[in-house]
């Protein structure tokens, strides 16, 4: 592997309603606006929205098929837009710096338009 090197991209499925109902059961996150739409848009949100931590899971999914899990070192996200249900999210990512111990990389969790969730990531090298 070498710098600019891109890993296969991730796809996932639609994500429903359910899906993030069961997600608020799994991560203790009942906040209403994820759950319950007529109070998502109530607050202005135009129905609900995934978890952030969702999505970020989405990346870190795709560090775990990209490389073995104990080869982490780090994993810094930043969240970029709201996500919602009926959107199909990619994960795609990519090689950015080489160091003696590491490889540096970044990923991005994307609609067709968007990007949801950035990510800078380190992975030893074996």
């Amino acid at each position: 592997m070498q710098i600019g090197y891109e890993f296969l991209p991730v796809e996932k499925e639609e994500i429903t309603h359910t899906q993030l109902v069961k997600y608020a059961g799994a991560s203790g996150d009942f906040n209403p606006i994820h759950t319950v739409v007529p109070f998502a848009e109530e607050v202005g949100l135009n129905g609900a929205i995934a978890h952030g931590m969702l999505v970020m899971g989405f990346i870190g999914e795709a560090t775990g098929t990209w490389f073995p899990d104990q080869e982490l070192l780090e994993l810094d996200v930043r969240f970029k837009a709201m996500t919602r249900p009926g959107e199909t999210i990619t994960v795609s990512g990519r090689i950015v710096e080489e160091q003696p111990e590491y490889w540096g990389c970044e990923a991005y969790a994307k609609n067709e338009e968007e990007v949801k969730v950035s990510a800078a990531f380190r992975v030893k090298k074996t």
